[in-house]
C-alpha cells in the first residue's frame, strides 16, 4: 500500500499543475476578450480631408517621423490622420520590428483637434519624452516617443 505522504504529494502536485493550467487559460481568454481599439487611420490617398471617406470629420496633418528603428529608415514619415496603431502585428498602420514591442503596443490619434498618445497595455510600456506613458497623452511638436528601440519625434 502506497505512503499517505505520497499520495498526498501527487494529489498536491495535479493540484497545482491544475491551477497553473487554469491560470494560462484565463490569461488567454483575458486577451482574446479585450476588445480591438477603434482607430479610423485610413487615408485615401485620392481623397482629403472633408470628403465622403471622414463624413466631415477633420484629418490631422499631423505625423510622426522615425528616428531610429529596426526595419524602418530615419526620416521615415507617418502621417496620423484619424489614428495609428503601432506594433509588432502586420495589420498595424505602423508596423516595427522591435522585440520590445507588443503585437498593438500604442496608438496615436486625434481627437477635437488634439493628437494623443496612448498606450495599449503594452508589455514594457510606451514612453514619451522618457516619461512612461499612463493613459492618453497629448501630444506637442518635437515630443519623443519611444517604443523599445524604436523612437518617433511627433510633428505638427
Amino acid at each position: 500500500m502506497a505512503d499517505p505522504i505520497e499520495v498526498l504529494l501527487k494529489f498536491a502536485f495535479i493540484a497545482v499543475l491544475y491551477l497553473f493550467l487554469l491560470w494560462v487559460a484565463r490569461s488567454a481568454l483575458k486577451d482574446l476578450r479585450r476588445p480591438a481599439p477603434h482607430v479610423d487611420a485610413y487615408v485615401d490617398a485620392d481623397h482629403g480631408a472633408g470628403e465622403d471617406n471622414f463624413a466631415g470629420r477633420s484629418v490631422s496633418s499631423a505625423r510622426l517621423v522615425v528616428e531610429r528603428g529596426v526595419g524602418l529608415h530615419a526620416g521615415q514619415t507617418f502621417v496620423v490622420g484619424l489614428g495609428l496603431v503601432i506594433g509588432r502585428e502586420g495589420g498595424n498602420e505602423v508596423r516595427i520590428e522591435d522585440n520590445f514591442a507588443s503585437a498593438r503596443h500604442a496608438r496615436v490619434f486625434d481627437h477635437d483637434g488634439f493628437v494623443y498618445l496612448e498606450d495599449m497595455n503594452s508589455t514594457n510600456g510606451t514612453y514619451l519624452n522618457g516619461r512612461r506613458v499612463a493613459g492618453q497623452e497629448p501630444l506637442n511638436p518635437d515630443d519623443r516617443i519611444q517604443i523599445g528601440d524604436t523612437e518617433f519625434r511627433y510633428e505638427r
